[in-house]
């Protein structure tokens, strides 16, 4: 429910223990390795990096990518929506006695696939060169034979919609030692066989060009066009035949995907290694490496240290150190469902707040306010649920968002009555039409609309003030109170001052007390760092951004009311128009298409705009983001589940 702290870790070791070390530390999982700093020169006279291979590993990584890549493409493997990630136990996993062998059959895969581009390239040209030659069949003459003694033969196109019997009434009414043959028309083009004298081929060239005449279509092929669509036919079998030979060489390795994702987590994981092992600096007779470990795993830490000659400093960073310290935040079964939203933004600074614990009871509550229906809850519920046991993902934060929000969603949905909208009003109704039934509700969408947007106006602000308050905590935490003050207190001491106002509460001679003592705060808070003319410009900046920033903030929490109608409604058109039929199958099918495609849409829908309220209207309010992700150095199981004992 917090940041979690971090301990900085300074370690000196021996040169010869460091590569035993940095496997055991990755086993542990827990330290996240800094880059040496750059601005510092003494380091740099005494010792050098630790030399790596890492671009052999990124090499073997991406050799295994794109052979998986092409198995999936030329042998895929029948596998559900809900398969998990096989599981290994964490000593298989190490074990890379078959990394060579699978390695080698990556790079067969690549090569063969290969060829295979390079056959589907050559079947492409010979296809075109084939369609080209189609319009010229009726030409039986060598297509490189563009010349007698004395006559000229020329093979050109004209567009389409010339009209031939014109062109060649003129052609041979001016030319009278010129003949012109039509050998193929189709809508885009026609093309012509010219034979001429040659004394009278410029002259008829001439002509023929007012018509868009040109030439070179078959420049550069020889013999005729039978000849090359029979060489062109023979060349397609024999690229097919080598084409199907390479498929069904693929296609006979498909089995081994399983094995090259497994092998894939171990270059992975070997990449994390070298690529942390060049963070480390030496002397080639010890290393000395920085890093960050959680402050509740330093047990384990110090435990593995032990073990080895070493001299190692655990500390808590310094004032300087905190922009560089990783962040990592630490959540309950219910706060961490938030830790998708909050990395879509940007982690929290080290020294700044987690907004999780307090986002998460607004975020799944507007969630379900906009989706609103006990149906489409059911189906968060249950899928969230069957995707979390079945699948087993290796971060299940959205999906557990899902299951929340489909709770909430139920909630509201009972709330209001809906289930797929009015299916079941709808449903009796078609079965029995003097039937009244319908499901009980506290309010509706439709009929209650004005009271939705209060509420929805009144959420927002307790939203606002929430994240105004968490503001005012972690500044006097901090020690600056003042602008707490300032900033947050003086606006709730004009709000009181409004509504206190208007309920004609605390006025002394008509002069409303407390709306008057928060205006004089704004006027002093606004202006007390500010010069001359700059205060004027302060106050006046800060009334205008206050009221407008309170006005349009709220404002913008009417869209939950705006989504919770949406949906009703779209849910309530598809029921109606399936009840038209008055049969209850169709009336089944097609409500049930509406509602999975109202489904869909609302859960794109409530998610983005959600998001939207937390980043721009709560956010703003006390986040300070910019923290850099906690990585530590650990095995990396992307495809894989890793157990601790054998299954």
């Amino acid at each position: 429910m917090a940041i979690v702290k971090m301990k900085r870790l300074r370690l000196i070791a021996l040169e010869s223990d460091h590569s035993v070390l940095l496997r055991q530390l990755q086993e542990l999982g827990c330290l996240h390795l800094s880059e040496p700093p750059s601005d510092e020169a003494d380091w740099q006279e005494l010792l050098h990096r630790q030399p790596s291979d890492t671009a052999q590993r990124q090499s073997q990584l991406r050799q295994l990518q794109a052979a998986l890549e092409v198995l999936k493409r030329e042998a895929p493997q029948k596998t559900g929506l809900l398969t998990p990630r096989p599981t290994v136990s964490k000593r298989d996993f190490l074990d890379d006695s078959q990394l060579a062998a699978d390695l080698a059959v990556a790079g067969d895969i690549n090569a063969h696939a290969a060829e295979l581009n390079r056959l589907g390239t050559q079947e492409t040209r010979l296809l075109n060169e084939q369609a080209s030659l189609v319009p010229w069949q009726a030409l039986d003459v060598p297509m490189d034979l563009t010349r007698t003694r004395s006559v000229d033969i020329i093979t050109g196109t004209v567009p389409g919609p010339v009209d031939f019997d014109r062109m060649y009434g003129e052609l041979t009414g001016q030319i009278e030692q010129a003949e012109l043959f039509c050998l193929s028309r189709s809508s885009e083009q026609q093309c012509l066989l010219l034979i001429c004298h040659r004394d009278s081929t410029g002259a008829a060239l001439e002509l023929l060009r007012g018509f868009g005449f040109t030439t070179g279509q078959l420049k550069g092929w020889h013999g005729t066009v039978q000849e090359n669509a029979e060489r062109i036919s023979a060349e397609l079998e024999r690229v097919r035949r080598s084409a199907a030979v390479e498929r069904e060489f693929l296609v006979n390795l498909g089995g081994r995907q399983d094995a090259l994702r497994l092998t894939a987590d171990r270059v992975a994981t070997e990449l994390d290694r070298e690529i942390n092992c060049h963070r480390l600096l030496t002397d080639e007779q010890i290393i000395c490496l920085q890093g960050w470990v959680p402050a509740e795993d330093t047990d384990r830490l110090t435990a593995l240290l032990d073990k080895f000659d070493c001299a190692w400093e655990l500390a808590d960073p310094t004032e300087e150190e905190i922009p560089d310290v990783p962040v990592k935040l630490k959540g309950n079964f219910f706060t961490r469902s938030m830790n998708c939203i909050t990395e879509q933004y940007s982690l929290p600074a080290y020294d700044g707040i987690d907004p999780n614990p307090v986002m998460a009871p607004f975020f799944i509550f507007f969630f379900g306010m906009m989706m609103a229906d006990m149906a489409y809850g059911i189906l968060m519920i249950v899928g969230s649920m069957l995707f979390l046991k079945k699948k087993r993902p290796a971060d299940p934060s959205f999906m557990e968002m899902i299951f929340w929000c489909g709770i909430s969603t139920f909630i509201f949905g009972a709330l209001t009555g809906g289930f797929f909208g009015d299916f079941i009003p709808q449903l009796c109704r078609i079965i029995d039409p003097s039937s009244t039934f319908e499901l009980p509700a506290l309010f509706t969408p439709l009929n209650d609309t004005m009271t939705i947007m209060i509420g929805s106006l009144v959420l927002g602000l307790i939203q606002i003030f929430t994240g105004m308050a968490v503001s005012t905590v972690k500044k006097t935490k901090d020690g600056h109170f003042p602008d707490a003050l300032w900033d947050e207190i003086t606006w709730w001491v004009i709000l009181a001052g409004l509504a206190l106002m208007i309920l004609k509460i605390g006025t002394v001679g008509g002069v409303p007390v407390v709306l008057v003592i928060g205006g004089l705060m704004l006027v002093y808070g606004s202006t007390r760092n500010a010069r001359g003319f700059g205060k004027v410009t302060a106050l006046i900046s800060a009334v205008y951004n206050g009221v407008t920033g309170f006005f349009s903030d709220t404002l913008s929490y009417v869209r939950l009311m705006a989504l919770m109608l949406s949906g009703s409604v779209i849910a309530q058109v598809f029921n109606t128009l399936g009840s038209t039929f008055g049969n209850v199958i169709l009336f089944v099918i097609i409500s049930m298409i509406g509602n999975a495609l109202n489904l869909a849409l609302n859960l794109l829908g409530c998610y983005v705009h959600d998001m939207r309220l937390q980043f721009l209207e709560f956010f703003n309010r006390f986040y300070k983001d910019g923290g850099k992700a906690y990585q530590p150095l650990s095995l990396q199981s992307k495809n894989v589940e890793i157990i601790k004992e054998d299954k």
